[in-house]
């Protein structure tokens, strides 16, 4: 489902990362771009393979949308059995550039939280019994 613009400004978008939102909006397309930057050029089924958990019909419907957007071309070759390839547009490689940051503040705070989390239950393990003084 293509995300319509907000409406209340002349464009329909309030910032940009309103309108990047836009094109990366929904739960498979930033792993879509994602496996086309690991794997420059790919077909469908390779695609399918790189993402375990969509569907075809999310996958088809996806690509159609990032490649209206710009993000994605698709080759079709004239080939019996027929071949499509998917691949990055230099938008599109642009696009996964400005998410690497996204990507590395992401990792860093898994860290921090995993670690946290380990100090809290490295504490409580420290802590004695209230229940076994009583």
């Amino acid at each position: 489902m293509t995300t319509l613009n907000r409406p209340g400004t002349p464009e329909g978008h309030v910032c940009g990362i309103d309108a990047a939102m836009e094109v990366i909006g929904g739960k498979w397309k930033v792993l879509i771009l994602w496996a086309l930057h690991e794997q420059p050029c790919c077909r469908f089924g390779e695609l399918r393979r790189l993402l375990p958990g969509i569907t075809e019909k999310v996958l088809a419907s996806h690509l159609r949308e990032l490649e209206a957007d710009g993000v994605v071309r698709r080759v079709s070759y004239d080939e019996v059995p027929p071949r499509v390839e998917y691949s990055l547009t230099e938008d599109g490689a642009r696009l996964n550039d400005a998410l690497q940051p996204l990507a590395a503040w992401a990792r860093e705070r898994q860290t921090a939280r995993a670690a946290a989390e380990r100090a809290s239950t490295e504490r409580a393990a420290a802590e004695p019994d209230e229940q076994a003084l009583l």
